[in-house]
């Protein structure tokens, strides 16, 4: 029988949804059927249009923003309770009867309001399982709602987070979610010659993820101006690409994108690539070995994820304006740095696997290094081991 996994994720950014793809990915290769919900549409037109307003004004105020996430998601405040009990409200019943319409073996978060709604569901329905898959170093209240049968993270201080508002939580460190082309990525030279790009000469990508922060244009046009070749994508921001695309007649160092299936491409024939601290993107890069420079401009979990990242290495920060961004790629260009290995293949796909395969969710993937399946999940006050890096 074909068992079924649903995947929640969000709209907010376009980190949720690489990381539904490569869920997706390695469940259909295991020969389930999987649907991925919109967790704010479920909340219906009315409350859904209303939570991505709000949260459109919110991030459109950093400060406000920070406010939010450090002073009451990360605390665990009454007005982050609240919060959840008005979502989950709203959100439960629809999932339900979507459950109800069409049943499913698991239900995997991978955003937030989601992950607090498919807890609540196991009430009646204990065959279910649910897991939750977060990216962030600093998971915040609303990701951590007692009943989840797995919380999957990428570090241990993510784990410590989940455990700060559960402490017997069960939590297994995997590696960063990356889809197989980013470890498929060609040659520098290859990538260099497909796109144009001077083999001699100094690339960088910028990219944005999706939040549309910061003066991309004009640091293109910037950099362009100091002799780079900038391979600049603007997703899905139709006027910053028309924008790109009208710098594009003026210089030649710039070749502008859309929202584009080529990243991994443009990454190989990049020398260093400037993004947000989104923990997708920067776990991309490193597959592929290029060095990050990273702007300090999303508010919240962006901030907890710059400071992160300059931990792990291979990355830097920059001024986030047109000169400080351009004063950071030409003194990394000056450095004359010899280019950084690609990071070994993480496995990803197997280490999710095996996770899984702990709640009792049968994911049969072949391939060199498979992990042995772990014995125990890890919980609070309990110690395991095993090639997932389970946390203790």
């Amino acid at each position: 029988m074909t068992e079924d996994a649903v995947l929640l994720a969000g709209p907010l950014g376009l980190g949720h949804e690489m990381m539904a793809r490569c869920c997706t990915d390695v469940f259909e290769r295991s020969g389930w059927r999987t649907r991925r919900l919109d967790s704010l549409s479920l909340l219906g037109p009315v409350s859904g249009g209303v939570g991505m307003c709000v949260f459109n004004r919110l991030v459109a105020i950093p400060g406000l923003y920070d406010g939010l996430h450090f002073a009451h998601l990360r605390t665990g405040s009454r007005l982050a309770d609240r919060m959840d009990r008005a979502s989950t409200a709203k959100l439960v019943p629809a999932l339900r009867a979507e459950l109800d319409r069409r049943p499913a073996d698991v239900v995997l978060s991978v955003f937030a309001t989601g992950a607090s709604a498919a807890a609540r569901l196991k009430t009646g329905n204990p065959g279910l399982r649910t897991v939750v898959l977060c990216t962030d170093v600093a998971v915040h209240r609303l990701w951590v709602t007692e009943g989840t049968d797995l919380f999957l993270v990428t570090s241990g201080a993510a784990a410590a987070c989940v455990r700060r508002y559960w402490p017997r939580a069960p939590v297994a460190v995997v590696p960063p979610p990356v889809r197989p082309q980013f470890y498929a990525a060609p040659s520098r030279d290859q990538a260099r010659g497909a796109l144009g790009v001077p083999l001699d000469g100094f690339c960088v990508l910028v990219i944005d993820s999706g939040w549309g922060f910061g003066p991309l244009v004009d640091s293109v046009s910037a950099l362009a101006a100091a002799g780079v070749h900038v391979l600049a994508v603007a997703g899905r921001d139709r006027k910053t690409e028309l924008r790109l695309r009208e710098l594009a007649v003026r210089t030649a160092r710039v070749t502008p994108f859309g929202f584009t299936d080529r990243v991994p491409e443009l990454m190989a024939a990049a020398d260093v690539v400037v993004s947000l601290p989104g923990a997708n993107t920067c776990g991309e890069a490193r597959a592929v070995g290029r060095q990050l420079l990273l702007l300090d401009l999303m508010p919240g979990h962006g901030r907890d994820n710059l400071l992160h990242e300059l931990e792990l290495g291979r990355a830097h920060a920059c001024v986030a304006t047109p000169g400080g961004v351009t004063a950071s790629v030409l003194a990394l260009r000056d450095q004359a740095a010899p280019a950084l290995p690609p990071s070994p293949p993480s496995r990803w796909d197997l280490a999710f696997a095996a996770a899984l395969g702990q709640i009792g969710l049968d994911l049969r993937l072949d391939g060199p290094g498979a992990p042995e399946p772990a014995t125990a999940v890890a919980g609070g006050g309990r110690s395991s081991t095993s090639p997932l890096g389970l946390t203790p």
